[in-house]
């Protein structure tokens, strides 16, 4: 079983971005589930939630303490939340952010370390920060967990009735696959 944990902000999709991880692993023929972790948060406190994906039906609900895939939406809570916990020898992160990687806090060897500018990317593409998705791009080319199609049609279908969004997300998720 693969676990992902994402840090992010209330407000920023977190919990949509496990979401579309699961259909995505769905739409693969894998089993996958996602969930959130908050209580009375408010929009911008730190928020996480949680995908898995396995070839077996998943019968644990416990939130993800030991991460295969770490993903960061905001690179501002490297300073203040310890995201690499319970990371294994081959966690790997990716992170939204223009910093090199060599300069961010996180208790990860710099091989482990992928950052994308999914900010920058979600500005020109959607034109507006969010990164929910453009981030997801990059989950998929680094962990290989889902496929490029598979993301694409949970693009398709989450964001169906919204006509030209789920266009503009989709053509982020390319470029950031692409990077």
């Amino acid at each position: 079983m693969k676990q992902i944990r994402i840090h992010g902000r209330g407000g920023q999709g977190v919990v949509t971005a496990a979401e579309l991880i699961a259909m995505a692993a769905f739409k693969d023929g894998q089993e996958a589930q996602a969930f959130p972790s908050f209580g009375v948060e408010r929009t911008g406190a730190p928020i996480e939630a949680f995908a898995r994906i396995d070839s077996q039906p998943i019968r644990t609900r416990e939130q993800v303490q030991d991460p295969d895939v770490i993903i960061v939406q905001d690179a501002s809570l490297l300073a203040t939340v310890d995201v690499a916990k319970g990371a294994k020898p081959n966690t790997i992160a990716i992170i939204n952010t223009a910093q090199d990687k060599t300069g961010l806090k996180i208790n990860l060897p710099p091989e482990r370390v992928f950052t994308i500018d999914a900010t920058k990317i979600a500005l020109e593409e959607l034109g507006r920060n969010i990164v929910n998705t453009v981030i997801l791009g990059a989950f998929a080319k680094q962990s290989k967990l889902v496929s490029l199609k598979g993301l694409e049609e949970a693009i398709m279908e989450k964001f169906k009735s919204k006509g030209a969004v789920a266009e503009k997300n989709l053509k982020a998720v390319r470029r950031a696959f692409e990077m």
